[in-house]
């Protein structure tokens, strides 16, 4: 596969791991596999709605590093792009859980 991120090496040595998404930019659009099960059905909406919360920190802090941009500007715009998303979103969803 062309440009895989390499797996963390504390994740490689965690027994317990497990991967619950992917993403990647493919044909003008975003295509994801993902875990859904990964946790149970009551706690599901509330356990995916934190990692996705969680992801958005590391993102802030590596666009600070990589591009000089101020964390807490991109945490807000982040923010503000998410709730836009989740009420009008650009693009439809398609595809099948497979």
């Amino acid at each position: 596969m062309a440009r895989e991120l390499a797996v963390p090496p504390n994740v490689a040595a965690d027994k317990n791991a497990a991967e619950l998404i992917r993403a990647w930019a493919s044909d003008g659009g975003l295509v994801c596999s993902l875990n859904p099960t990964a946790w149970p059905k009551d706690q599901a909406p509330i356990a995916w709605g934190i990692l996705l919360s969680d992801v958005t920190r590391p993102v802030a802090d590596a666009l600070q590093q990589s591009h000089s941009l101020d964390k807490h500007a991109v945490l807000g715009r982040m923010r503000e792009v998410f709730d836009t998303e989740l009420d009008r979103p650009t693009a439809e969803t398609k595809g099948k859980f497979v």
